[in-house]
């Protein structure tokens, strides 16, 4: 995913935590704050440390961003958001990982409620 499409500085972060416009499901949670006017989403991922070392939560955030990437079109664009993994995601497969964020971003109002994975 290109620079533009992430939220990377600390600033940004906190802007979108401070909302306290939460949803969790018990793989993930999901911090959004609107932008109205904004050309296109914008998504961070935290993976804290209690879901392993270095290189596995990489391999964590990296089936996150597929994830997110698979879902592009159907996101809505005027939005910031943040998704933290929760220690459950630690042994997901890579479907287990997409439906899980299916269903988190849908109770966010992030994803079209109509939308159905073609698996």
């Amino acid at each position: 995913m290109r620079k533009s499409y992430r939220v990377k500085k600390e600033a940004d972060f906190q802007e979108v935590f401070e909302t306290h416009n939460s949803v969790a499901n018990r793989q993930f949670v999901v911090y959004s704050l609107d932008k109205p006017g904004q050309l296109h989403f914008r998504v961070g991922i935290s993976v804290g440390k209690k879901i392993g070392n270095a290189v596995h939560r990489n391999w964590v955030k990296r089936r996150i961003r597929q994830s997110i990437f698979e879902l592009k079109p159907d996101l809505r664009q005027d939005v910031d958001f943040i998704v933290i993994a929760r220690p459950s995601t630690d042994q997901m497969a890579m479907k287990d990982v997409k439906s899980g964020l299916i269903h988190v971003l849908k109770l966010a109002n992030l994803l079209d409620q109509d939308y159905d994975s073609e698996e």
